[in-house]
This record gives C-alpha cells, sequence and structure tokens, in this order.
C-alpha cells in the first residue's frame, strides 16, 4: 500500500516570507512533486501568481482567510482533487494567509477522513527583523508558535548576530521547545519536511542530486559553505537489536537540540517479525507508517537524524540505549508498549 501524501502547513503573518519559503521548496525539492493550496486574502492572487509557473498542482483560494472560508468537507475536497490517482505527488504544502489561525487550519486537515492523506506537521515562518514589531501588533503570535512543529527564523541576513542569538533563545521558549531553523530567504532544505518517493529514472537522463547523495558527495561539500546542503549533517544508526518502544518513544520526546528531521525504519521485534515500522519526524511533528517486511530482508532498525550542532557520537548512543536483546511480554504491543507507537500511527 503506498504511503498517504503528507499535507504540511506553512503559517506566518503577513511578510514573514511563506510564499518565498514556499517558491523555494518548488524550486529545489530534488525531483519532488509537489502539490499547493494557496490561500490570498485579497481579490487579486499575488501569492498563486507567485508559484504558479513551477508547481505541479495547485489549488487556489481568494478572497478569504482559508480557516474562515471552509468547513472541513470544503478542505477535504481540496486536497483529495490534488492527490487524485495519477498525481503522484510527494507532498502537498498548503500556503495560509497572513491572517489565518494555524489551529483551525490543523483541525481542518485532521478532520480529513482521505486515506490517500496525513497530517505533515505546522512550520510556522517568523520574520527575525520585525519580530518584535509584529509580537506587539499580534500578541496571538506567542500562541500560534506553540502549535508549530517546526520554526523557521527567517530573514536572519537582516538581523545582528547578538541580536539573532537573543532573537533565537527567545523564540525557542515561546515554542516551548520546538525546534527553531534560522535561515534566511526562506531557504529550507526540502528533506526536512519530506520525504521525494524513488522513482523509476534512465541513468543517462540528467536530473537533480538527493539531499542524501549530496551530503555523499565529499569532495563537491568541501569549499561549498555557502550551498545549504553544507549547513546540515546527518546521523546515521543501525542496529540488528529490537528497539524497545518506550525507550524510543520516550527518546523521540525528548530529542537531542538541533535535530529537526528523523526518518528511517524501526525494528520492535514483534511476534512473528511481520510488521516494520517507517517513522517520519519533523521538529515536534512524529508519524510511524506499519508496512511489512519484504522477503528475505533483515530485520533491522535504520535510522537517519537531520539537523544542525547534533552530538552524533551521545545521539547514537541514546539510540543504543533504547535496543533490547529480546523484547519483553508475550503479546508484542501491550506489554511492549506498542500502544504509544501506535497512537501515532497511520
Amino acid at each position: 500500500m503506498q504511503q498517504p501524501i503528507p499535507v504540511v502547513i506553512v503559517a506566518g503573518f503577513l511578510g514573514s516570507g511563506k510564499t518565498t519559503l514556499l517558491n523555494h521548496l518548488l524550486g529545489n525539492g530534488a525531483g519532488a512533486r509537489v502539490g499547493v493550496v494557496v490561500n490570498d486574502f485579497g481579490s487579486i492572487g499575488i501569492d498563486a501568481m507567485s508559484v504558479a509557473g513551477q508547481v505541479d498542482s495547485m489549488v487556489e483560494l481568494g478572497n478569504g482567510c482559508l480557516c474562515c472560508a471552509v468547513d472541513a468537507g470544503g478542505m477535504e475536497r481540496m486536497l483529495s482533487r490534488l492527490a487524485r490517482p495519477g498525481a503522484d505527488l510527494d507532498v502537498i504544502v498548503v500556503e495560509s494567509s497572513g491572517l489565518a489561525d494555524p489551529r483551525v487550519m490543523i483541525r481542518l486537515v485532521l478532520a480529513c477522513s482521505d486515506p490517500r492523506l496525513s497530517y505533515g506537521g505546522l512550520v510556522e515562518v517568523v520574520d527575525a527583523a520585525e519580530f518584535e514589531t509584529s509580537r506587539a501588533r499580534h500578541p496571538e503570535l506567542e500562541q500560534h508558535l506553540r502549535f508549530a512543529d517546526l520554526v523557521v527564523l527567517n530573514k536572519t541576513d537582516r538581523v545582528e548576530q547578538t541580536e539573532l542569538d537573543r532573537l533565537h533563545a527567545t523564540v525557542g521558549e515561546l515554542a516551548g521547545g520546538t525546534p527553531v531553523l534560522p535561515t534566511s530567504h526562506g531557504r529550507v532544505d526540502p528533506s526536512l519536511l519530506f520525504e521525494a518517493r524513488p522513482r523509476t529514472e534512465r541513468d543517462d537522463v540528467p536530473r537533480q542530486l538527493s539531499f542524501d547523495e549530496l551530503l555523499r558527495e565529499d569532495e563537491h561539500a568541501r569549499g561549498c559553505d555557502e550551498h545549504m546542503h553544507a549547513q546540515y549533517q546527518s546521523v546515521e544508526f543501525e542496529s540488528d537489536r529490537p528497539l524497545d518502544p518506550r525507550a524510543l518513544m520516550g527518546f523521540l520526546d525528548d530529542r537531542p537540540p538541533g535535530v529537526y528531521r528523523m526518518k528511517g525504519f524501526v525494528y520492535f521485534g514483534l511476534p512473528g517479525h511481520r510488521h516494520k515500522f517507517a517513522l517520519h519526524t519533523v521538529g515536534n511533528y512524529l508519524r510511524f507508517h506499519r508496512t511489512r517486511w519484504e522477503s528475505g530482508e533483515s530485520r533491522r532498525s535504520q535510522l537517519v537524524a537531520i539537523g544542525t550542532g547534533i552530538d552524533p557520537d551521545s545521539l547514537r548512543e541514546r539510540l543504543e540505549s533504547c535496543a533490547v536483546d529480546e523484547p519483553g511480554g508475550d503479546d508484542g504491543l501491550i506489554d511492549n508498549g506498542m500502544l504509544s507507537v501506535l497512537r501515532f500511527t497511520h
């Protein structure tokens, strides 16, 4: 069964850089196919015109806030239209207007019953240069930050380093520990938000390198600090021993600082070894997808953490401490703490 398409909400007050971030995702998606819902407040769809030329599939809603203009059924119809068979999308990005309430947006997406769709998290974009002004004008900004799964502190090139350090700490405190990603010009690596599904391609056809391939291009990476991929690091973890679900969930609830994304497969050692769990996190957002092991496939956990300032040894030690020689309990579900995992399983 094909994994559902994640729906990522991009929110933020007027002028924070949402459309710039979206355009960056569209232009730097490593071959990913992106569907977009663009919500302009006003009769002229400026944002929609800004992205229409490079998006794979788009729905435009003009002259009204998305959180007010549609109900759950309307949101599902728009998203299902984008997720139609044959669209072959990797992700759907909902760019809300600067006046939309992200809490309502989250509820609208979570209310969708289409099995082809899943909630992919809320990305809140904050203007570093105008943060205090926006905070004074919109006191609800502090509340919005607490609902985010990832906060993008944008336009950092317009702020002195001392002020930026203070802002980073303030925004992180207001967001309640949610990861804060400083950037400029909306440059967020797509691999931090979604996974592009592999497609059959001819080897002789030029294509854009994936983020993982870029990380492996050591020679290219040296001396290329201005490239976005050089700003991130990737830490891999593998284990043939099953992971204890309670211990893993404890780790995921208290991830090391700087870890913006985790992805991979988890082996819990369930009876019969039938179940394989794909893990996907973006900031605080967490989701498992249950599949089956292929015939002859090795039963093992393979995880990748992506972020900045990660201590690789400490991260691997913490994950290794989640491994057990034998899974406890007899039923492989309740006694092994799998209920805490199943709460986040699509």
